[in-house]
């Protein structure tokens, strides 16, 4: 047995430990190598017969593991980074602490060194309430502070019940903000709980606010939600994000003028 295979069977053994079935497995390890790929490739590579793939492919996917993007009929499967693994695991495991450390110390460093991410910039697509989550469960795994243009009307309305426990868990996962939001009734309530919350809010009149979708910017992704249309948007790109977190740093220095402008008029 070589060093890769021997490595990547010590992997399969740590990914079905911690709850993965063993063709779950499998895949996973295949598409993280892969870095993207059809589901005929992944099923070479994972040893795993095509019709058998789709399914173990849907079920990853559903843990938040993989992606799709582009269109059919070139439509091809994507891995997530690993850190998906972890939320994955703090909302399954529960009790199970020992098994939770383990995955976050020793596993998921081990997975981010296999996976293929490339230098060819990514657009994935998420649709319905349910890639809303998905885009908002992404900047979760965030090593910076997210810079954000966010419209919280909109998002109460979008995810109703949602946003109270994800700020709950950005700000235990040490995850901070600063957010440009529009001077409405809810953008004021929110601002209250920046302490608690890790935010930094800008306050700008409403009249100045016309778009509807919320944009995220943090390491070297772009995420945008767009609510009218129900949509999810996570775009993958070193030079796009740091072009958007320039024109954010420009628009941060203005917004902050205005809502040093409102908090004297109150």
């Amino acid at each position: 047995m070589t060093k890769e295979n021997r490595e990547n069977n010590e992997l399969k053994n740590l990914l079905i430990d911690v709850g993965l079935k063993e063709k779950e497995a499998d895949v996973y390890l295949a598409i993280l190598a892969l870095g993207q790929g059809t589901a005929s490739k992944i099923a070479r590579r994972a040893h795993i017969v095509r019709t058998t793939v789709y399914d173990v492919l849907s079920s990853l996917f559903d843990k938040g593991l993989v992606t799709l993007t582009g269109k059919e009929p070139k439509q091809e499967y994507v891995a997530e980074s690993p850190d998906n693994l972890k939320i994955y695991l703090e909302s399954e495991l529960g009790k199970r602490k020992t098994d939770l450390e383990d995955a976050k110390h020793d596993l998921i460093p081990q997975l981010k060194s296999i996976h293929n991410v490339g230098n060819r910039p990514k657009v994935m697509f998420y649709e319905g309430e349910e890639g809303m989550r998905r885009v908002y469960e992404d900047t979760l795994t965030s090593s910076e502070p997210i810079r954000a243009y966010a419209d919280i009307g909109n998002m109460y309305r979008g995810l109703p019940g949602y946003f109270p426990e994800y700020f709950k868990r950005r700000a235990e996962g040490n995850i901070k903000i600063r957010a440009i939001i529009p001077n409405s009734k809810e953008g004021r309530e929110r601002k209250n709980c920046d302490q608690e919350e890790l935010r930094e809010s800008a306050l700008v009149p409403e009249s100045m606010f016309h778009f509807t979708p919320e944009i995220n910017i943090y390491d070297d992704k772009v995420m945008i939600a767009s609510w009218r249309e129900k949509l999810g948007i996570i775009i993958v790109s070193e030079e796009i994000a740091e072009a958007m977190k320039t024109i954010f740093e420009l628009s941060w220095a203005e917004a902050r003028r205005l809502d040093q402008k409102v908090e004297q008029r109150t």
